[in-house]
């Protein structure tokens, strides 16, 4: 029997089209790396997420120029657009105007409750969420000089400072992330906040690095606090294309039993028995599979004799070796043929499945 890990219990809000918090799922976001400015090349990198799964999409907003082209972007994409915005208010208040659902501030770098509070207007009038951005490399220097340096408590403190200040001007389309590089300052703050809100909360760790070391850390980070009842949305940061955000956000998902968008794939680590190229199949698969949403586990072995038993729990499954490939279902061989047919055969499969499923 699955373990079921028991959510905390936030409260909703909506960010465009797509809930967040209650019993919503937990919705996979990411961040464009185009320039804002280049629409064209800004909504092509939207739709590859959107294919790829990403549920809401955020943009850089550093100038006046590109809070207008939100405006061009919002009318070619179907998923939620949320502008980040940093120290001009006005920015905020432009990219309300040109058609953004959600935004993305840091209070504490924004200025005083006077532009809080315009932002927080124009955000009512346009059923705006906001979603209140603490990260540990921009904590207010009160905080800082009373903690020393950026403390998760530091982190929790600025973050409550700020739910007040929206609280007191009557706004509560809100969700809240406390972020930082450190993996386990990032999960202690985060523990904390959980316990003094309600509101949702949006989990990652910022600046995470490469594809290797980031997926490590946020793997460890984002899933300590999903396995623990504690997130409503994340984003995996890397620097890397932001597609790869959105696979390794719902590999951790998958990982956990929470969601399962699109297909899942386990395959053995090779030992002295392979003798076919596994690394290049399981490549190879999984670009074929990127814009596939079969929620299925495919096993990819590397051993004909004990790969189908090593992957009963498998729906589809292929293993080759000494020129022979095998195509398996819960551990019972339905297929045989040359071994160089392996990849064409489990896509053959895939799609077979995938026609079922949506003509039942």
């Amino acid at each position: 029997m699955a373990i079921e890990i028991k959510r905390k219990k936030t409260s909703p809000i909506q960010v465009g089209n797509v809930k967040v918090g209650g019993k919503a799922p937990i919705s996979v976001q990411s961040m464009t790396n185009t320039q804002t400015l280049d629409v064209q090349s800004t909504v092509e990198q939207i739709h590859r997420l959107e294919k790829a799964g990403c549920e809401i999409i955020r943009v850089a907003v550093p100038d006046m120029e590109s809070a207008k082209a939100l405006a061009e972007i919002r009318k070619n994409i179907s998923i939620p657009l949320i502008a980040d915005i940093h120290f001009d208010y006005k920015l905020a208040l432009a990219s309300i105007k040109a058609g953004a659902e959600g935004l993305r501030i840091n209070p504490g770098n924004i200025g005083g409750r006077r532009k809080i509070k315009s932002i927080i207007d124009a955000a009512k009038d346009s059923e705006v969420s906001i979603r209140i951005g603490v990260n540990a490399g921009s904590l207010e220097k009160d905080l800082l000089k009373k903690h020393g340096h950026p403390t998760a408590q530091a982190m929790v403190e600025s973050a409550l400072r700020h739910i007040e200040l929206f609280h007191e001007l009557d706004f509560t389309r809100i969700k809240i992330s406390i972020k930082a590089s450190d993996v386990l300052k990032t999960v202690e703050a985060y523990r904390l906040l959980s316990r003094k809100t309600r509101h949702p909360l949006h989990v990652g760790i910022t600046e995470a690095g490469s594809l290797y070391s980031g997926t490590v850390k946020s793997a460890l980070g984002i899933g300590m606090l999903l396995a623990e009842g504690i997130g409503d949305t994340l984003r995996v940061s890397l620097t890397r294309d932001p597609v790869e955000e959105v696979r390794v956000g719902y590999d951790i998902l998958k990982a956990l039993n929470i969601r399962r968008v699109g297909p899942e794939i386990i395959s053995c680590p090779t030992c002295g028995r392979c003798n076919i190229q596994l690394f290049d199949i399981v490549d190879e698969v999984e670009k074929a599979l990127l814009t596939r949403t079969l929620p299925i586990k495919i096993a990819i072995m590397g051993c004909v004799v004990n790969g189908p038993g090593e992957a009963k729990e498998a729906d589809i499954g292929i293993a080759g070796g000494n020129g022979m490939g095998i195509l398996f279902s819960k551990g019972k061989v339905i297929k045989k043929f040359p071994q160089d047919q392996l990849v064409d055969e489990l896509i053959k499969e895939i799609e077979k499945q995938e026609r079922k499923l949506s003509h039942p």
